[in-house]
């Protein structure tokens, strides 16, 4: 079995991730608890990102304090993940607007989407919306990704 790179891997406009679940991302009920698709969507944007532009410390310090933060996001919870579950977090450039990207993201496990989101992630910069970074909007250009 191959193993999967540590930050996922990029290919036909999506950015995949996978992860293992583990006792502490679950309830009592033995299902994935809701907010840990939170963290692992934080993952997959997290590694979109670093594959696209480097680590976001690197993008903050050079950038003179760029951040990105989350600004909305909707949630569609489908089917439940369970503990030792290999899923792969699927994550993928939407729509840019100027200081904002619209990023579309799947959980799957073996094919199947699990939980659905689409994000709003805003640029910022001392608490004030700037326009993305031209790199970045070059590189997150919306494409109608291969997603399967």
């Amino acid at each position: 079995m191959t193993t999967p790179p540590i930050g996922g891997a990029l290919g036909d406009g999506v950015h995949r991730l996978t992860l293992r679940v583990y006792y502490e991302d679950t309830d009592f009920s033995g299902f994935v608890y809701h907010a840990s698709y939170l963290r692992f969507m934080e993952r997959g944007r997290t590694e979109l990102l670093r594959s696209l532009a480097g680590d976001q410390s690197d993008l903050h310090r050079d950038a003179r304090g760029l951040v990105f933060v989350v600004r909305k996001m909707t949630l569609d919870f489908l089917r439940p993940a369970r503990m030792d579950d290999l899923l792969d977090v699927l994550t993928w450039s939407s729509e840019l607007r100027g200081a904002s990207m619209h990023l579309s993201q799947e959980v799957r496990r073996n094919g199947e989407t699990l939980t659905r989101a689409d994000v709003v992630v805003a640029c910022v910069r001392d608490g004030r919306a700037i326009r993305l970074p031209d790199s970045l909007r070059r590189s997150l250009t919306p494409s109608i990704p291969v997603v399967g």
